[in-house]
């Protein structure tokens, strides 16, 4: 396929690429343009404002959790029918995963897509040094092509002739200037930039003060010629109908990570009626404690014959009705904590649904949902657990392996995910543990019991298919 693409990256974290890529999505889209938003990595805030920005829905390549190999596919499935791609980049240009080279950087993303790339500079306290940072991270790796700079927080039209100045020497087009504005900061807080569903109107507003900005401030003619100048990126588009049906993966190399670990007898639960064979209705958590998910995941469910259907725990008082599985992502149930908690009616269904026997997965804030409390306050009880925040951030990628037969995975399954919280799990008794996890200290992670999978790996779904498969299977026979 033939889509015009750019990446847009930068030296470090903090210098403004998700300003500038969701400023510049949304200042394509309003051209007319059907614009394609990515993310490189596995954030699940940045596509969120991404989708306001375009209207499409956000998309992550991450070379760590689903391969290079499958970076092209992805990428041409989100952009099938669009005009453009815009792809933001992740960290640095060259940060990827740790110990692991170029792995999982936005270099290494770009270089799969042979896609151009926008450096972002954060010029504000420099002026001839920019050239020899962009020199540098031109010249660091020839097989990263940087089609142009954009100078962020750039502070007078005098300093912006110094930059441009001295970037005249390097050779590389400065494509856009941006004042400092404070009017299109977005807010953050203990893991990052509070998500769109949280703000309302308020990301609109911001949103298109960053188009506005991205508009008045870049050369949009010069960023979609370098964007049609990309050429065709050779392979076929990824399928979840036939992701479903291709042959396994060979497993990752390696030794396990961790021993199969044998966990206590399930405790009893409750006999739940047979229903006649048929799609499944699979229901997904949504709204705003619950905004973390790859859409892959919703895409296989529904290849694998589940109907896919979304609920909200801080609204809705049931499950939709029919639910024979459930899956309940990432988010913030530590902010939403009282009113998760005050919901009893929905809590008392999701616990029925898992002491029946259904398949239920839980990534993270899912797990925590799933416990007895969370910082004091009653939660699910479908877990003998007690969940706390904490003052120490675990973030990483992490190697991974199955030690528990579970409804999502076949003990020895090996997978990759990455850990991202600021809270503690204090297990009790009753469960067998989801995972063994190799780096960065070999342990087990999570629980198994009776048809549930809860864990605070956050995993995609692409790079192993047969998960989903697995999951809608034991909706019909469980």
């Amino acid at each position: 396929m033939s889509v015009p693409r750019l990446v847009v990256a930068a030296p470090s974290s903090g210098s403004g690429k998700t300003t500038v890529a969701t400023g510049l999505m949304a200042a394509l889209a309003s051209r007319g343009l059907a614009v394609s938003p990515h993310k490189v990595g596995p954030d699940y805030i940045d596509p969120g404002y991404h989708a306001l920005a375009t209207g499409r829905t956000g998309r992550n390549l991450d070379a760590f959790l689903c391969g290079p190999e499958l970076i092209g596919p992805l990428f041409l499935h989100g952009a099938r029918g669009c005009d453009i791609a815009v792809v933001e980049g992740v960290m640095g240009l060259y940060d990827g995963a740790a110990g692991e080279g170029e792995l999982a950087s936005t270099a290494q993303v770009a270089k799969l897509l042979r896609a151009p790339v926008v450096l972002v500079v954060d010029a504000s306290s420099q002026s001839r040094s920019v050239a020899a940072l962009v020199h540098g991270f031109v010249s660091f790796d020839p097989e990263v092509r940087i089609g142009g700079v954009i100078l962020n927080k750039v502070g007078s039209d005098r300093h912006e002739a110094l930059l441009r100045e001295a970037l005249d020497s390097v050779g590389v087009p400065v494509l856009g200037v941006l004042r400092r504005a404070s009017r299109v900061e977005t807010p953050s807080r203990h893991l990052g930039l509070v998500p769109v569903a949280e703000r309302g109107p308020e990301a609109i507003e911001a949103v298109a003060a960053m188009a506005s900005m991205v508009s008045e401030g870049c050369d949009l003619e010069a960023l979609l010629a370098l964007a049609r100048g990309a050429g065709v990126l050779p392979g076929a588009a990824w399928d979840a109908g036939e992701a479903l049906v291709s042959p396994a993966p060979p497993p990752l190399a390696g030794p396990a990570p961790a021993a199969a670990v044998p966990g206590p007898p399930p405790r009893p639960g409750r006999p739940r009626p047979r229903t006649p064979d048929g799609p499944r209705r699979v229901a997904v958590a949504g709204g705003a404690a619950f905004t973390f998910s790859y859409a892959e995941h919703a895409e296989l469910l529904a290849a694998a014959g589940a109907e896919v259907v979304t609920f909200d725990p801080l609204r809705d008082e049931e499950l939709p009705e029919g639910t024979a599985g459930l899956v309940i992502g990432g988010g913030f149930p530590e902010v939403y904590a009282g009113e998760l908690s005050a919901n009893e009616a929905l809590r008392g269904a999701v616990s029925e649904l898992a002491l029946s026997g259904a398949p239920v997965a839980a990534e993270c804030a899912g797990l925590l949902y799933l416990c007895r409390e969370l910082d004091g306050l009653p939660m699910c009880g479908v877990l003998d657990a007690s969940a706390r925040m904490s003052e120490r951030l675990t973030l990483g990628y992490r190697d991974a392996v199955a030690v528990s037969d579970s409804a999502l995975a076949a003990a020895g399954t090996r997978m990759r995910g990455h850990e991202f919280h600021r809270t503690v799990v204090e297990p009790g008794a009753g469960a067998a543990p989801a995972w063994g996890v190799r780096a960065p200290e070999r342990r087990v992670e999570g629980f198994v019991e009776r048809g549930v999978h809860a864990s605070y790996l956050h995993t995609h779904w692409a790079s192993e298919p047969g998960v989903a498969r697995r999951f809608v299977e034991r909706c019909r026979t469980s």
